[in-house]
């Protein structure tokens, strides 16, 4: 009886520590419910405080972008870009305290170079990834025809990128791989690193699909279709058949072959050219709505920096950060395109290189009349040492600057080489005018020895905004492109240089 008694005890005891875990359980699952329920009735309000925030923001960029008729698709994209850049500043709160900042010091010129460098610091800011979507179409534009005909550098080797590879037929046995690795490529320390372009574009490209639609493949469409490598494909096909007059005759077969040949090869570098010309206004169209996007965004972004001397500073400081990555590049097609024109250049500069200024026009009094008072050097070579720092900088408004600076040290020259000739007299006019400025310059450009001048100084031409194109900038520009352009001609006339006006 006693067995009997303990073991029922020893069952309800079993029996009460599984109904306490189950109790336990329950309430766990009970407390796990709950909090699920609060979890989701949280994340409903923050859904609704997001969207309520967006809904303000959206109405903010509407009434910022209030139109009476019918938005455009520039518009629309813009009021976008603005309504992420509310977004942003709603998330962050170092625009407001650089706002707050610009407002206390509104005459502190330095302190809008220092928000634009550290606003295209930020990575995640809307400004920046409008910045990288914009390099990385213009790079993709770019990458068909730089990719071709460049010397292959051990340094950076470009590889396409995945809308690039698009631009190929996909009827064509060659493969992507094939094209890479026939050694082709551009060099640059500052170019865009292959791995990073791909990602990066990868993203883009996806984002660019998201908010597009069907627009992008139409892009890729009009693309191949107007692309430097499809053409050549094309090209290679066209069949022009050489006539056949007579069938005894082999040499006049052979000689009608080679003449319909050559007609061929000059009809394709013909059409090809002009491809690269039209393909060129292409890239220069896109650049400057890039540039123009990234500045509206800007002065969208901080309403401070829109006034006349804040708004050159932020566009200098954009066109420095959209350019530098690009420029070897950009500067590859534009060297394409005038290829002609630097051979003209390079057949003078052998022709004359070792020419004295007189040979060029230059006057006498403004050039040493004996060459060893030079210390083994020759005239002007400070000029041509400054002006050989041109093809180093990457960005256009540096380039300029260094026009600039190249004519004033011709001018400090000039005035120095006249003292060594009127040495008794004080100088009571300047030494040189407008007419001695082309001769000098050319003399200036031929020692410098770069045929690339002419690609950088057309490349300018297009990108330096219209502002700089007018003061004295604009007048050392286009007093540069007259040398050049004089330069270019110099071999045509046939001159004799005689030993006596050799340095």
């Amino acid at each position: 009886m006693i067995r009997k008694m303990f073991r029922r005890q020893v069952e309800l005891r079993a029996y009460w520590r599984k109904l306490k875990a189950f109790v336990k359980k329950l309430s766990l699952q009970r407390q796990m419910m709950e909090n699920l329920i609060i979890a989701k009735a949280r994340q409903d309000a923050l859904q609704r405080k997001m969207e309520e925030r967006r809904l303000r923001l959206q109405e903010e960029a509407n009434r910022r972008f209030a139109a009476s008729g019918a938005m455009t698709a520039e518009e629309q994209e813009q009021r976008t870009l603005y309504t992420n850049v509310l977004e942003y500043e709603q998330d962050h709160d170092w625009p407001k305290l650089w706002k707050a900042n610009m407002k206390e010091n509104p005459d502190d010129v330095t302190l809008v170079s220092r928000l634009v460098s550290y606003l295209l610091s930020r990575c995640d800011h809307p400004v920046v990834k409008l910045l990288r979507k914009h390099q990385y179409r213009v790079y993709n534009g770019l990458y068909p025809i730089v990719s071709k005909g460049l010397p292959q550098s051990p340094a950076v080797l470009l590889r396409p990128s995945r809308s690039t590879h698009n631009l190929l037929h996909p009827e064509t046995k060659r493969k992507s791989t094939n094209t890479v690795s026939s050694g082709q490529g551009f060099s640059t320390s500052l170019s865009l690193s292959p791995s990073l372009s791909h990602d990066l574009n990868t993203n883009y490209d996806d984002e660019e699909e998201e908010e597009e639609g069907e627009e992008p493949h139409t892009q890729v469409t009009v693309d191949r279709e107007n692309s430097f490598e499809d053409l050549e494909q094309f090209l290679t096909q066209l069949d022009l058949a050489p006539p056949h007059d007579s069938t005894d005759d082999t040499g006049s077969d052979a000689e009608l072959t080679c003449d319909t040949s050559m007609l061929k090869e000059g009809h394709i570098q013909e059409l090809e050219m002009r491809a690269m010309k039209e393909h060129l206004k292409a890239i220069v169209k896109d650049v400057h709505i890039a540039i123009d996007q990234l500045l509206s965004l800007c002065l969208l972004s901080f309403e401070c920096l829109n006034t006349a001397s804040s708004k050159d500073l932020c566009l200098a400081s954009i066109e420095e950060a959209f350019f530098t990555p690009l420029w070897s590049a950009l500067v590859a097609l534009f060297r394409k395109v005038n290829r002609e024109r630097e051979r003209a250049f390079e057949t003078s500069m052998k022709l004359y290189q070792d020419a004295s200024p007189g040979v060029l026009g230059v006057p006498s009094k403004l050039f040493p009349p004996e060459p060893d008072t030079l210390q083994g050097s020759y005239p002007y070579e400070s000029a041509v040492q400054e002006l050989k720092l041109l093809v180093k900088d990457c960005c256009p408004q540096k380039k300029l600057e260094c026009i600039v600076r190249t004519l004033r040290v011709i001018c400090a020259c000039a005035e120095d080489y006249r003292c060594l000739h009127e040495v008794d007299s004080a100088p009571k006019t300047a030494a040189i005018g407008a007419d001695d400025l082309l001769p000098i310059l050319s003399f200036v450009a031929l020692r410098c020895q770069c045929p690339q001048l002419v690609s950088e100084c057309a490349a300018l031409e297009e990108f330096i905004h219209e502002g700089y194109l007018i003061g004295e900038e604009g007048y050392c520009l286009t007093s540069m492109q007259s040398a050049l352009a004089y330069i270019e001609s110099l071999h045509t006339g046939g001159a004799y240089l005689p030993a006596d006006k050799l340095i």
